[in-house]
């Protein structure tokens, strides 16, 4: 491998000759040989968005000149594009600043602008602390970062799989609300409603969390930038956050914001707490859902069988023709880890010491991990599941027919007690409950029938 000799203020580093970044990512990527976790590309897109705004704020102040700001501009627009994605290679365990991959950012952006204006026979050139790092702090260029990409990836890589299986379980809740299926409580026999109701259970919890999660995210609008080292904003113009600001939300279509207390959004991670504490209550409601849907699917002749699921591979190296419920596994999965990431941001954001929180780099990673699986999680669980809920018409009747619970429709008639009675001797004896209402005296056959009916007992009202 060839190498070419970077330096930065502790001296001379040796850098492969192929690679944009600098002396502080090379040192960075020897200092830190830990996991394999990258630095998410969409944080590196972040702070591309962030460095092309920071130029232009920097420009429209003096600062910089149109050349250099032209430069940055389009070098950033090539990382946005993904020419070198293959040049930032620092790992989440670094410094908890994220101090290193801001400079790798830095480095990247200011060796292809020099390249643009070395193209443009221009005698300028850029430098990536007094140029690209202009007017900012690894400080409150990170945290802004890490507010960018978890906006935009919950806009684009959650909200959408969220709304889609919605819709589906809207379409079946509607072609299912007239199919009338047992309840259960407390995994014993309850009374009836229907499979529509049901599912329309499910889809409410969808609804509430997308409420919830939207709601929260307007928070992470909130940006650090024009904080600098400590929130006094030093080196920067008091007006530098709010042009970044302006210009990230030209470049993005979100309408962030300068916060106004940097000195809180450069050691706080509340906000993403928040966020992640509405994706744990999505992941919670998920595996609700998966788990009733492998519950009623059970079988096909030894469990519930209510409803069939599409199935997908065969289940089992030994038994032939077993088919498991895969996807509700995987979304059960995907649930524990989410809940898992939500312990690691809540203890990582409690450690924000004086003006810092330095554990900002598991946050974003942990954050960042948990909006790509639950999006998609519910994008598979959709497709290769939900769309293909089938009732068995026959057995959710059976199960019906067959249940004690029923006599709950004769306490307004006969009371509680007596109503107890019944229930307890169709168990008892193994008969039905209309045979035990009738042996008890309590009731005729006419009553029974006229009383017990199981399409008036499901309100469909509601």
């Amino acid at each position: 491998m060839e190498y070419r000799i970077e330096k930065d203020t502790l001296g001379e580093m040796k850098v492969p000759a192929d690679k944009y970044w600098g002396a502080q990512t090379q040192r960075s990527k020897e200092n830190f040989p830990i996991g394999g976790e990258k630095m998410p590309m969409e944080v590196i897109r972040a702070f591309a968005h962030l460095k092309k705004a920071a130029a232009i704020g920097n420009n429209r102040l003096g600062k910089l000149s149109d050349a250099k700001k032209d430069a940055i501009v389009q070098a950033c627009e090539e990382v946005l594009d993904g020419k070198f994605d293959g040049h930032f290679p620092l790992v989440v365990w670094q410094t908890g600043s994220g101090t290193q991959s801001n400079m790798n950012v830095n480095e990247v952006v200011a060796r292809r602008a020099n390249e643009i204006l070395a193209e443009q026979n221009s005698q300028e050139h850029v430098h990536p602390n007094d140029d690209i790092n202009m007017s900012q702090s690894s400080n409150d260029t990170f945290p802004t970062a890490m507010h960018i990409a978890a906006y935009h990836e919950l806009q684009t890589r959650l909200l959408p799989p969220l709304e889609q299986l919605k819709q589906t379980l809207i379409e079946k809740e509607k072609a299912y609300m007239e199919i009338i299926k047992i309840g259960r409580t407390h995994l014993q026999d309850a009374t009836p409603l229907t499979l529509g109701q049901e599912i329309s259970g499910w889809r409410a919890m969808l609804e509430k969390s997308e409420q919830m999660i939207r709601e929260s995210a307007k928070h992470i609008l909130n940006l650090a930038i024009g904080g600098t080292a400590v929130g006094t904003g030093i080196n920067a113009d008091p007006t530098f956050g709010d042009k970044v600001a302006e210009e990230l939300e030209k470049q993005t279509g979100y309408p962030f914001r300068s916060s106004d207390n940097k000195f809180h959004a450069l050691t706080s991670h509340d906000e993403l707490v928040h966020v992640h504490g509405a994706l744990k209550g999505l992941a919670a409601d998920l595996l609700k859902i998966a788990n009733d849907v492998r519950w009623l699917a059970s079988g096909p002749r030894s469990g519930i069988g209510e409803i069939t699921i599409p199935a997908n591979e065969p289940g089992s190296s030994i038994m032939p023709g077993k088919v498991n419920p895969t996807q509700c596994e995987a979304v059960t999965m995907v649930a524990v880890q989410v809940f898992g990431n939500d312990a690691a941001i809540g203890f990582a954001a409690s450690q924000g010491n004086f003006e810092l929180n330095v554990f900002k780099p598991v946050i974003i990673y942990n954050f960042l991990q948990s909006v790509h699986l639950l999006g998609d999680a519910m994008k598979s669980f959709d497709e290769r599941c939900v769309r293909g809920i089938e009732p068995n018409v026959e057995t959710l009747r059976e199960n019906v027919n067959r249940s004690l619970m029923l006599v709950t429709a004769l306490n307004p008639h006969i009371g509680y007690e007596k109503a107890a009675q019944i229930a307890k001797l169709a168990f008892k004896e193994g008969t039905t409950l209309k045979e035990a209402a009738i042996k008890t005296g309590y009731v005729t056959e006419e009553q029974y029938d006229k009383w017990i009916v199981p399409e008036k007992m499901v309100n469909l009202k509601q």
